[in-house]
């Protein structure tokens, strides 16, 4: 049971977010910004994780030798443009929404891949390439036989993304800013960050942000949930990630607790699903979707926000927002990398709204 999805022209239900529509004077959907990174995929079992001393599921921050000395190690490899935020937006566009997207790369060999990727897909993408300094950011993301991935991440120039490189004409003219964790452990960029939030808001723009990974949460906890009550109006969040916010082990406790610091809260829950929560009390758990294959959940994370953030801003109910969320998910997960390899405007068009079943797995 369930109805067909037409992005953008859903009819409006009676749980639209209504501050987030378009209207007609937004050039752009949503606004990424974040982390230019070139991902390094390779498929690896458990042993060799052991044999380098990583920890399954870990996101840890190396140096350029590390990552020179990782890759080396490495099997076969698959070279794709990722990074959290980009990954994101790439999907919004291929959701049919217009976007943008700022992250600072090296004009270098990678710095070209990224560039070329993320304006293939129809993003507009402007910030000028560094001239010298650290090479362009790449993650080296080591997928087990059970989907799980181990990744090293060296930020390289991304971190050097400063205020000058955050356009106010853009975040004057979109519905929505998106901005990642992961570039918040670099001083110039949190504050670029703090910018683009305050020059959207002060425009009628809605902020959301992602919290990305529990060690960063771990980092920057107290930080960031000041960060929540005074510029975040859509937060993105695994359980894991929400209840290390909150030091609790309830994610129905981390639940209550984040709807009082903002707006509308987003949280994937495997193969449960995800549970949106909006501040005014309305709830809707979503179930999770699949084409039946499961091989590398690498950004499937960053694809269920662009789902939430094209519902959100297209004006359609909390329900398939979310809707939308699982099924950018689901395709992600289908495929090695992080961005659609099918149309997702397409794939949801064909994908009823479920009302009310148990998640496909």
């Amino acid at each position: 049971m369930g109805r067909a999805v037409a992005v953008g022209s859903v009819s409006a239900g009676p749980d639209v977010v209504e501050v987030d529509v378009v209207g007609n004077a937004r050039r752009f959907d949503v606004v990424g910004i974040g982390n230019a990174i070139v991902d390094v995929i390779a498929h690896v079992d458990h042993d060799f994780l052991e044999a380098e001393g990583l920890v399954p599921g870990s996101m840890t921050l190396v140096e350029e030798a590390e990552a020179g000395r990782l890759y080396a190690a490495m099997p076969p490899a698959v070279e794709t443009s990722g990074g959290s935020a980009a990954n994101t937006i790439a999907g919004v566009a291929s959701l049919g929404g217009r976007v943008a997207y700022v992250g600072k790369v090296r004009d270098d060999q990678l710095g070209d891949v990224f560039r070329h990727d993320i304006q293939a897909v129809g993003v507009q993408y402007t910030t000028t390439p560094a001239t010298s300094g650290p090479s362009t950011a790449r993650c080296l993301v080591l997928v087990t036989p059970d989907a799980e991935r181990t990744m090293r991440t060296f930020l390289g120039v991304s971190t050097s993304l400063g205020v000058a490189e955050i356009d106010p004409d853009a975040l004057a003219s979109t519905a929505i800013v998106y901005a990642e964790g992961y570039l918040w452990d670099a001083e110039d960029a949190k504050t670029a960050i703090r910018t683009a939030m305050e020059t959207a808001r002060r425009a009628g723009a809605r902020v959301a942000f992602t919290l990305s990974d529990t060690f960063c949460v771990e980092r920057h906890r107290s930080e960031w949930l000041g960060l929540l009550d005074e510029h975040v109006d859509v937060v993105f969040a695994n359980e894991g990630e929400l209840c290390s916010l909150f030091e609790v082990d309830d994610v129905e406790e981390a639940l209550r607790r984040v709807i009082v610091h903002t707006d509308l809260a987003c949280v994937t829950r495997s193969a449960a699903g995800s549970t949106l929560l909006h501040a005014d009390g309305r709830r809707v758990d979503v179930p999770a979707w699949s084409t039946g294959t499961v091989l590398d959940t690498t950004g499937a994370g960053d694809l269920y926000a662009a789902g939430v953030l094209r519902g959100l801003t297209s004006g359609v109910d909390l329900r398939t927002a979310g809707w939308l969320g699982s099924v950018a998910a689901g395709e992600c997960v289908s495929h090695t990398g992080p961005r659609p390899q099918t149309r997702l405007a397409d794939l949801v068009a064909r994908v009823p709204v479920p009302l009310d079943r148990p998640p496909v797995v």
